[in-house]
């Protein structure tokens, strides 16, 4: 098959460390979590999500995550972010050198108040105080907007594209430097994933940073595609499959890192993952993990004999 019209590399960028490990009651212990972000360094990974400044009292799973920031910004190479819901949140960003922070915001209005007790103009509004706070800082650190539950809602159900748009736009007005797609609750097929990123990419152009799947029901290596066919290039996803949203029940988790490297790889997209590395890692990420629901399909079934990774190494 032609694949001429899909990117030649593509990054995967790791946020089990926050998504997955925020859905997951457990509190995975701090050496735990640096040996994850060393050993995904390691395997290949140059980006990942260490956690989120969100206080401990409301996440005790990542009450660490300034320690992990300045682990993993000792990593040659590794772009770090965080997510922050708030200036607070923002500050302790900044101060940790992060390289970048993830500001979520709901495009479903009843979502944004359930979720973040704001409504998503209130949140663009501190995207501004953000920013500020930021550019007086004199801080490199480069404001995410992410747009979530931009496919639809559990709660509100439709969530209008013209809508997730607009805040879009909003976003980048109030000073983001860049804008994400998220598909929180998994209700994205891929005729509706090419419609909206083709629109965004026309508002947002190079500014359009990532595309965020989940894989509720079943869609999200799909969704993943269709994003590629349209030109983005950089996906979230989390090591085996771990994470969800609280406003999702029975929902799945996010799109699983290395069914998604597997892929990309097996499609001649360069991703700079190695595969068996990041599968040993996942092993031992599922021994902590021992008892929770893990996702992911290469690491039950192994490699085709005739799978061949971007590296030209037969595995």
């Amino acid at each position: 098959m032609n694949h001429a019209f899909l990117p030649p590399r593509a990054v995967v960028r790791e946020v089990g460390l926050r998504d997955g490990l925020q859905s997951i009651a457990r509190v995975l212990p701090t050496a735990c979590k640096l040996e994850w972000i060393r050993d995904a360094h390691a395997a290949g990974q140059r980006e990942i999500e260490v956690g989120s400044f969100v206080p401990a009292h409301l996440l005790p799973q990542l009450a660490d995550t300034a320690e992990l920031l300045a682990y993993a910004k000792a990593l040659p190479g590794l772009f770090a972010s965080v997510l922050v819901p708030n200036l607070r949140g923002a500050e302790l960003a900044i101060a940790g050198e992060a390289d970048l922070m993830m500001v979520p915001l709901s495009a479903s209005h009843a979502h944004s108040l359930a979720n973040l007790r704001k409504t998503p103009d209130e949140v663009v509004a501190e995207v501004a105080r953000i920013r500020a706070a930021r550019d007086a800082a004199g801080s490199k650190t480069l404001i995410d907007g992410g747009v979530g539950t931009a496919f639809g809602c559990t709660i509100q159900g439709h969530v209008a594209p013209d809508e997730v748009l607009r805040l879009m736009q909003a976003l980048l007005d109030a000073g983001a430097d860049r804008v994400s797609l998220a598909d929180t609750v998994g209700y994205a097929d891929p005729a509706m994933v090419r419609s909206l990123f083709e629109r965004a990419l026309r508002i947002a152009g190079d500014r359009l940073w990532c595309g965020h799947f989940h894989d509720t029901r079943g869609l999200g290596l799909a969704n993943v595609y269709a994003a590629l066919e349209v030109g983005i290039t950089r996906f979230d996803a989390c090591l085996a499959g771990i994470g969800g949203c609280p406003h999702a029940p029975g929902a799945s988790g996010n799109v699983d890192t290395e069914d998604l490297v597997f892929m990309l790889e097996s499609m001649g997209i360069s991703t700079g993952v190695d595969l068996p590395k990041l599968l040993e890692l996942r092993q031992r990420v599922a021994g902590w993990l021992e008892g929770e629901t893990l996702q992911g399909t290469v690491w039950r079934a192994g490699f085709p004999k005739t799978f061949v990774a971007t590296a030209g190494v037969a595995l």
